[in-house]
């Protein structure tokens, strides 16, 4: 199954390739950009490829959720040719999100959970797509979250089928493949960010709901960090939160300290490694009390790292 779903994708991507410099599907850099050269956008297309060849090859199971990725994809894909009304691209996603939260029995639970729920998986999903900046940063981040949920399906708790998560895999390892370069071949684009980003809510909340353990969502903690520290340093600036910009700490690494997009990419992966070891061993041991301490720290050393370079950027400016 391995090898066939590997090659299946290794081909869709090669035609969607060909089909994106036909009719100059291309990412065009600007004053906002980490990079420097034309590149082909929506290469993450081949994240819900992947899911619909699982769901029909092998057993079409959670139709609502597929449903809902192919919902997403799809006016994803589609701003990614053209821009498309911020109202049009939120109400597409509400829909899909409620298409997951149905699969997954979601309105059965109290409101307020169910009101937190979409807060937390739309803004999770906005902010997957902002941190998609730079070279490798989405597929090393995202195959961090897929590789430690199949340790978990098959080691501690059976909440999926392993062939989804293989599968997503397989189809993170193809796009790396293109993308976790010194010049990268594609980009994700809003179709692979954001499908990406609903995928792996899904599967969270999926986790969280069947073990009872919330503590699961830290899996996203260095991306949730990074989003909303940036979002608080923009809003006390006054400046629009909605605009694009690179603010983002990996932004400033890249661009003001001119480190190598794919070191500062295995960074970001790295400390999530780091914090899912450390998430499963709290959990173990129930020691919840150290969740506290964990983002403590994270908060700290962003904070820390995020001070260091303003005040070195401040003077190499002078």
């Amino acid at each position: 199954m391995t090898f066939f779903f590997l090659f299946i994708l290794i081909v869709a991507e090669l035609v969607y390739f060909k089909i994106a410099d036909r009719y100059n599907i291309i990412d065009k850099p600007n004053h906002r950009s980490s990079h420097s050269q034309i590149t082909i956008r929506g290469g993450g297309i081949i994240f819900p490829v992947s899911l619909l060849l699982w769901f029909f090859l092998l057993g079409m199971q959670y139709p609502f959720f597929v449903a809902g990725v192919l919902m997403i994809s799809a006016i994803s894909f589609i701003d990614d040719l053209k821009d498309i009304s911020r109202r049009v691209r939120m109400a597409v996603h509400v829909v899909a999100v409620s298409f997951a939260f149905y699969q997954l029995h979601l309105f059965t639970m109290p409101w307020w959970v169910t009101v937190t729920a979409y807060i937390m998986v739309i803004g999770t999903i906005n902010a997957y797509n902002f941190m998609d900046g730079i070279n490798g940063i989405t597929g090393i981040y995202s195959l961090v979250l897929m590789g430690s949920l199949l340790w978990i399906n098959q080691y501690r708790f059976r909440f999926i089928e392993d062939s989804m998560l293989i599968v997503l895999i397989i189809s993170l390892v193809v796009f790396l493949f293109f993308n976790c370069r010194k010049t990268a071949v594609c980009f994700a684009g809003d179709v692979g960010s954001i499908s990406i980003a609903f995928i792996a809510c899904f599967l969270l909340i999926k986790l969280i709901i069947e073990t009872s353990q919330p503590c699961y969502a830290f899996m996203l903690s260095v991306y949730g960090v990074d989003s909303i520290s940036t979002i608080l340093i923009r809003a006390v600036r006054k400046e629009n939160i909605f605009e694009a910009h690179r603010m983002h700490l990996y932004q400033v690494l890249v661009n003001q300290h001119k480190q190598p997009h794919l070191v500062v990419s295995v960074l970001y992966g790295g400390v999530q490694i780091a914090i899912n070891f450390f998430i499963l061993c709290i959990i173990k041991k129930e020691a919840y009390f150290c969740f506290g301490f964990l983002i403590i720290l994270l908060l700290f050393l962003y904070t820390c790292i995020r001070a260091y370079s303003e005040v070195f950027f401040r003077k190499k400016e002078n």
